[in-house]
């Protein structure tokens, strides 16, 4: 009889105690720790079988590392160029990609059509363990998807998909979700920390060895991170994230970890009721502003993955109604917002403790980078002097604790791409300055925030 080995687990984050605690010393969460059952680690691998013994592929002798071939993997592509950008060119043999997303962001429907496509090409499984199979064929006749050579199985036993998929031998494995699927060894509820990591560990050892290209689909927290535990995004080759509100029909599919790729890739898609839709030019869509100009609106240049992207922010400075000043950041980091703010009163001269200040990336996208540091303080003083900037302007740039405009990567590719969508202005860091004049484009280059702000007072 298989012995049975008792682990406390935190359901946050995943992090293993040899006994109970009321908090987690890893990610500091109070009563997440809870006890799991599993079986011990010899019979456990004996009940596997010796097939999946390795993890990352079948054993093989060992090598000098001169003596490995630099051949590029080939790469299928899923027939959307946006979801190919994401993933660094195509889909990879022998991949594991994790996609997660908030319920009903689009998760599956954006599978179902990539894999119904591809069904005609290659064999491909679909694996549903949330819906029954007459839902998902309800779903892809409502998107007028080909349906005739796509396989379908309804379970959450990953032993039964497993004999399954070695029958089929499917190039393109989708399961959905990882969060049900449970493996009967293991001795816990499907969604355990346990259950997710052992299932994902089985599936992920298949697909290496098997060559099979595997994608899992995950549940997110309420906070927006993945669910389950951490040693499931190290397992995967590819964590990509699906994101968009319920009021808007935006998705933007955005690529977090990635063997194969640049990370931090950005692909947009629009949900019709066809499904989701690549859209191509981002920019075009992020930039349907107003006839009229108006006071804390400008446009900067982020860089996402390997593109420029144009996003339009917005700022609203007003009296404080309250006694303590509000500091709102949608789509930007709030504590940044406060450290330029700080930075404007100390060497910008201009003083907003009294006033609660809003701003705002249009079309919900996320900015991470600090190339929209002078962006935002140049929104903040539009709106703070109630004096609307030129809609022709376009502006880039780092700020500094001491007041200088830092230099930010890829800057000549912003000011190119600002200029074929007919900006004529931009303020850039005096660094990204292009040594050869653009046509039809102004280029201001600064050095300090002062500098800045006497150039935002001449336009």
């Amino acid at each position: 009889m298989a012995k049975v080995k008792t682990a406390y687990v935190c359901t946050e984050c995943g992090a293993d105690y040899s006994k109970w605690q009321g908090q987690c010393t890893a990610c500091q969460a109070w009563n997440t720790v809870s006890e799991v059952r599993g079986v011990s680690g010899a019979n456990a691998r004996g009940a596997r079988g010796a097939r999946f013994e390795g993890f990352a592929g079948s054993l093989s002798e060992v090598k000098s590392l001169d003596d490995v071939s630099l051949a590029e993997q080939p790469r299928i592509s899923s027939g959307m160029q946006e979801f190919d950008r994401v993933l660094g060119g195509g889909l990879v043999e022998g991949s594991a990609v994790l996609m997660g997303g908030h319920p009903g962001a689009g998760k599956s429907t954006l599978l179902l059509q990539a894999v119904c496509h591809l069904a005609s090409s290659v064999p491909a499984l679909y694996v549903t363990g949330e819906e029954s199979l007459q839902q998902v064929a309800m779903r892809a006749k409502r998107l007028g998807l080909p349906t005739k050579d796509l396989k379908m199985l309804s379970e959450t036993s990953v032993e039964r998909v497993m004999q399954v998929a070695e029958l089929e031998k499917p190039r393109i494995l989708v399961v959905d979700s990882i969060q049900v699927m449970h493996v009967a060894e293991t001795e816990s509820a499907p969604g355990s920390v346990s259950q997710v990591r052992e299932s994902a560990a089985y599936l992920t050892r298949f697909a290496k060895q098997t060559g099979t290209i595997l994608f899992l689909v995950g549940h997110v927290t309420k906070d927006g991170s993945l669910a389950g535990p951490k040693v499931l995004e190290h397992m995967i080759d590819c964590s990509i994230l699906l994101e968009g509100s319920s009021d808007s029909r935006y998705r933007t599919l955005r690529g977090i970890k990635n063997r194969f790729g640049a990370v931090n890739e950005l692909g947009v898609f629009a949900m019709l009721e066809q499904g989701l839709k690549e859209v191509k030019n981002p920019s075009a869509i992020f930039l349907n502003r107003g006839e009229e100009a108006a006071p804390g609106s400008v446009v900067m240049v982020v860089w996402e993955g390997t593109r420029p992207m144009l996003v339009e922010i917005q700022a609203l400075v007003d009296m404080a109604q309250g006694g303590y000043p509000r500091r709102v950041a949608v789509g930007l980091d709030q504590n940044r917002l406060a450290m330029l703010l700080a930075v404007l009163h100390r060497h910008g001269g201009m003083h907003v403790s009294d006033q609660d200040v809003f701003v705002n990336v249009v079309g919900g996208v996320k900015v991470n980078e600090t190339s929209a540091d002078l962006a935002l303080l140049a929104a903040i003083v539009s709106s703070f002097r109630d004096r609307a900037l030129p809609q022709d302007l376009v502006i880039f740039g780092e700020v500094g604790l001491s007041g200088e405009i830092r230099p930010v990567p890829s800057g000549q590719e912003r000011i190119y791409e600002a200029a074929k969508h007919g900006f004529t202005r931009a303020l850039v860091p005096k660094s990204n300055a292009p040594r050869k004049a653009i046509e039809g484009m102004k280029v201001i280059p600064v050095s300090k925030l002062s500098d800045a702000l006497s150039a935002l007072e001449d336009l």
